[in-house]
């Protein structure tokens, strides 16, 4: 499991002031830790590739890359949006079935604002929930309940496993410890 240095913790919170959002202090911290590290892994996988490249087939067979994005942009979104409906903000329709083949249709420059709206939006959720929501019971959109701490960890798993899918590098050999693969 990563590390957390609690006083560069500190002293960052210290610079950046204020007006900054932070985890609460009972977030699962190494959970977090590696589903952000796993997102930027990710992004930069995904902006390896040029704009045709999203349309070649990933390690997945029958799907195309843009197919693994899709997929991976919804799935942070389901679960933003779960912590959301914990949290009592506004989420408004949302499909819990998503078409991610529609989706995977999408522009190149769609597909990469649609990985990054999700992921901004996930970690803001994550940065707005106290510590006792992180011992509540959450809904996802397909009915199934999860304790929301356990939710990063999957986040983190699922993440890992996209970069490798998308076919163009990535390996378990990149993922750090602590993940598993289902």
């Amino acid at each position: 499991m990563p590390v957390i240095d609690d006083s560069a913790r500190t002293e960052l919170r210290a610079r950046q002031g204020a007006g900054a959002r932070y985890d609460a202090p009972s977030a699962p911290a190494e959970d977090l830790l590696l589903a952000r590290r796993g997102t930027a892994f990710f992004a930069r996988k995904l902006m390896e590739l040029d704009d045709s490249g999203l349309f070649q087939p990933s390690a997945v067979p029958g799907l195309t890359r843009a197919h693994v994005v899709a997929k991976v942009s919804y799935a942070a979104r389901a679960h933003a949006l779960a912590f959301d409906m914990l949290t009592g903000a506004d989420t408004g329709d949302y499909d819990p079935n998503p078409d991610i083949g529609l989706a995977a249709t999408l522009p190149a420059r769609a597909l990469r604002h649609l990985f990054k709206h999700s992921e901004v939006h996930l970690n803001v959720c994550w940065r707005d929930l106290s510590s006792a929501h992180w011992d509540q019971t959450v809904t996802l959109p397909d009915g199934t309940g999860a304790l929301a701490r356990t939710l990063p960890l999957r986040r983190a798993a699922m993440i890992w496993q996209s970069a490798i899918d998308l076919g163009n590098g990535a390996s378990v050999s990149d993922m750090p410890e602590g993940i598993k693969l289902g």
